[in-house]
């Protein structure tokens, strides 16, 4: 029987061998990155069965990353393994297009049910989380979403900006004019009647946005 390709994503390199010596040898690892935006070109590149993926990862945010998996490589299933407990951050990730979520903090052999499930064509929620999940009224696809009332732009520049990166720095990764990062930025402050970047960057880490 063919090994499923399983693609991960990480910001620890300690967490991404971890995972690989779990998976392998029932999957073929054929690669592993620290960033969201490397994980949308190597999804792409790659196009794994299975994509294992967190939810803090910089430059761009697992859910995110989830949300362009779509497109980048619609035929992967994508499972969540993260430290995030909170059933808001399940419903996001679900509705993002995720197939599964696992804790870090859960058995190996937990997670290889998952992929197994999951490769079945079904979902994954991982029972440490499954009861806390009825307290959502329509989950997964009816609970609101935290950052819900922001653009995908926005919540980069967002994201972006939390994580310490100057405007500049912000125009040059999203390819965008400083000026354009600003009116972004100012939008979004306003919108939520938020009066500097510390305010700014405790709203990303509280709505998991920031990958920090």
């Amino acid at each position: 029987m063919k090994r499923p390709r399983v693609l991960l994503a990480d910001d620890h390199t300690l967490v991404l061998e971890g995972l690989r010596k779990i998976l392998e040898p029932d999957c073929e690892v054929v690669g592993a990155v620290e960033d969201g935006r490397s994980l949308l070109a190597a999804a792409k590149q790659l196009q794994p069965d299975i994509i294992l993926l967190d939810i803090s990862m910089p430059l761009l945010n697992g859910v995110e990353a989830a949300r362009r998996l779509r497109a980048a490589a619609p035929d992967a299933k994508v499972i969540f393994v993260t430290m995030h407990a909170d059933a808001t951050y399940v419903a996001g990730a679900f509705r993002a297009g995720a197939s599964g979520y696992v804790l870090k903090r859960c058995a190996s052999l937990e997670l290889l049910k998952a992929i197994n499930q999951v490769l079945n064509g079904r979902e994954y929620v991982t029972p440490l989380i499954g009861k806390d999940l009825q307290d959502l009224p329509g989950w997964p696809r009816g609970a609101g979403e935290a950052s819900g009332e922001l653009t995908v732009r926005q919540r980069e520049v967002v994201q972006l900006v939390a994580e310490g990166h100057p405007v500049k720095e912000v125009a040059a990764i999203l390819n965008i004019s400083s000026k354009t990062v600003a009116f972004h930025k100012a939008n979004v402050m306003r919108r939520l009647g938020i009066r500097s970047t510390a305010e700014l960057t405790k709203y990303a880490l509280e709505h998991g946005i920031s990958g920090s």
